[in-house]
């Protein structure tokens, strides 16, 4: 038996039921709003579309193939050291550079430069690439990807929001040289 207007122990569990899953609900939606919200609260397009300088000419001697690092444009403040992406840089002739992700075309491995047999070899599953990033064996089933460069006030600049990927090759772009490039 209860007195009128006063509350019985099933109504009180019941209530502190209702607000203990009222408080985990909106602990849980807390997450997912961000998530959901994240594009539009973070739109960036502008930086996906920057060119960034790899360095001064002169740092890539004719002939040869070098590494250079490049930042991210879009990062985080968390990201740390994971926002440097390297990338192989050969300059052909001295006016003419081609600029290739250091990930192999089959899986996404990073390939290494050996410039004692001019060719780039990928360590995980054996594929191998001509110094113009032309596929030459293995298992990959086309070359290197390359980025979009130009040549500015002395500096090679890239088109570093595209990130090269393995992929479908409905993703890809034939150029005059026949080697993909990411579209």
């Amino acid at each position: 038996m209860t007195l009128p207007g006063s509350v019985t122990r099933r109504d009180l569990l019941m209530k502190l039921g209702l607000l203990f899953n009222g408080i985990v609900a909106a602990i849980l939606a807390v997450p997912i709003v961000r998530y959901i919200m994240s594009p539009v609260a973070h739109a960036r397009k502008g930086q996906y579309d920057s060119w960034l300088s790899l360095g001064d000419l002169g740092q890539f001697p004719t002939g040869q193939t070098r590494l250079a690092i490049y930042r991210n444009p879009v990062v985080n403040p968390w990201d740390g050291d994971t926002a440097d992406i390297p990338c192989w840089v050969r300059n052909v002739d001295g006016q003419q550079f081609q600029v290739f992700a250091i990930n192999c075309a089959h899986l996404g491995c990073p390939v290494r430069w050996f410039p004692q047999s001019s060719l780039f070899m990928c360590p995980c599953h054996g594929g191998v690439y001509y110094q113009d990033g032309s596929r030459a064996s293995g298992p990959p089933e086309r070359g290197l990807f390359q980025y979009h460069h130009k040549v500015e006030n002395g500096e090679l600049l890239i088109k570093a929001g595209e990130v090269p990927t393995p992929g479908s090759a409905s993703n890809l772009t034939s150029i005059t040289s026949g080697l993909p490039r990411c579209v």
